[in-house]
């Protein structure tokens, strides 16, 4: 059985993604003014006392999508009222019943699943007999706003009481245990790829530009262990960004990034790196990020160009990157899925990975007799005293010195090479410190 699903659904701007966002405490899903912002299921988990739940939002009924995608939204939502334990029917009090809440209605009832009818933007008590007008559909009307911070203690405890009993299954270790976010500009295969992961059509797939608007967080089992997917919108230069909806969208995949265990950067095997790729690289890099360059759609170019050919193009594009490993995928196939998975997995385990500080010191002091540091004001030469590792994810090591302005760039690189072949850490990003060492004699840097 697993964990049970909560389904939000409802007519468009109705205010489900405020709700998603209101239950869950963080701003994940895109809440906009205009008709149709969310299209994917959204699905994230939710702590109710000593339950666990996956809150899934949804796409507004109804609505005619502007880039022809509404037979795909009507197919997500239809998956997540098939998929849920109990459906949060969510109606605006401001607005009163409209025609459109009738055929949502008339469709749930068809629904396995028990219903509450959620009369959000209910601001104040004055407005709760506007909210009674909803209990015609049936159902336990409960009045929220999710603005306002008002009913959720009623709404989650109906929803508890709603529940099905506790399964075997429904522990905490059906946790994903490592995040992985898909990144890339627009059209290079990100969301077919995740379709192929999960083997469902669990994303919707168009060849629209910006089909996918906002972050997606998508849960599959690899070899018994459990996963997340983040799907992210395709990236656009800063100032190609038109709209409220592509901004949020580019921040929404921003922080997929600086949330993710580890990214994957696609490329499209028939394309150039163009500067969005460097940009989103750099991002990456920025954050410390574990990352593996994807080369989606290999298909097309499997027979014109040799993989080291590409590779070499990647290693000369991104030079200060040449330990990210590079995968070959074909998406739509699944060709080399796995195997990307399980390197990924490979990267996670590095970024977790400690040395024990003996073992460090004695790594640093043979890389000081090799190569020593180097020389500095009055031929006198930089030192380091003791080495730290002091934090995982990434993997940071402080280095007590007696002057850490001493340290050329060079030859910081060149310690980080030794850590990367010396040490469990060869193909993730390293943060180094220097400190000054107390009673050093030489000036904080």
């Amino acid at each position: 059985m697993g964990i049970p699903q909560v389904a939000i659904v409802g007519r468009p701007n109705v205010g489900k993604s405020s709700l998603f966002n209101w239950l869950i405490g963080r701003r994940l899903a895109i809440v906009d003014s205009v008709a149709g912002v969310t299209r994917d299921r959204m699905i994230q988990p939710l702590e109710i006392e000593d339950r666990l739940v996956e809150l899934i939002d949804t796409g507004g009924m109804g609505i005619d999508d502007v880039d022809r995608l509404t037979d795909q939204i009507e197919e997500q939502i239809s998956l997540a009222i098939d998929a849920a334990d109990v459906i949060l029917f969510v109606v605006d009090t401001r607005t009163g019943p409209a025609p459109l809440d009738q055929i949502v209605a008339r469709r749930l009832r068809a629904a396995d699943a028990p219903v509450i009818c959620v009369a959000n933007k209910t601001d104040h008590e004055g407005l709760h007999a506007a909210a009674d007008e909803f209990r015609r559909f049936g159902w336990e009307m409960l009045p929220v706003s999710a603005q306002q911070n008002r009913g959720k203690s009623a709404l989650l405890e109906k929803l508890l009481e709603l529940l099905p009993p506790p399964a075997a299954d429904e522990t905490e270790e059906n946790l994903p245990e490592m995040k992985l976010a898909v990144v890339g500009r627009r059209n290079v295969g990100k969301s077919t790829f995740i379709n192929t992961l999960v083997e469902s059509n669990r994303l919707i797939v168009s060849q629209v530009p910006g089909t996918t608007r906002d972050s997606v967080d998508v849960r599959f089992e690899l070899d018994g262990k459990t996963f997340t997917a983040i799907d992210t919108p395709g990236f656009r230069r800063r100032k190609s960004i038109s709209g409220d909806l592509e901004f949020y969208g580019s921040n929404r995949a921003e922080r997929s990034v600086r949330r993710a265990d580890v990214v994957l950067m696609f490329f499209d095997a028939a394309e150039e790196v163009s500067k969005v790729d460097k940009q989103l690289c750099d991002y990456i890099a920025q954050h410390y990020k574990p990352c593996i360059y994807v080369v989606n759609k290999w298909d097309l170019m499997a027979d014109r160009v040799p993989t080291q050919e590409w590779a070499d193009y990647l290693r000369d594009t991104f030079r200060t990157a040449q330990h990210v490993p590079i995968a070959f995928i074909t998406g739509q196939t699944g060709r080399n899925a796995k195997k990307l998975l399980n390197h990924a997995q490979m990267l996670y385990k590095q970024s977790l990975s400690r040395v024990a500080t003996a073992d460090l010191n004695r790594l640093v002091q043979a890389a000081i007799q090799h190569n020593p540091p180097p020389l500095f004001t009055g031929h006198r030469r930089a030192k380091i005293y003791y080495a730290s590792q002091v934090a995982t994810q990434p993997p940071t090591i402080v280095l007590f010195c007696n002057n850490p302005k001493a340290f050329s760039p060079n030859y910081q690189r060149y310690l980080v090479s030794v850590f990367r072949d010396q040490l469990p850490f060869g193909e993730v990003p390293i943060r180094l410190f220097f400190r000054q060492r107390e009673g050093s004699g030489e000036k904080e840097s």
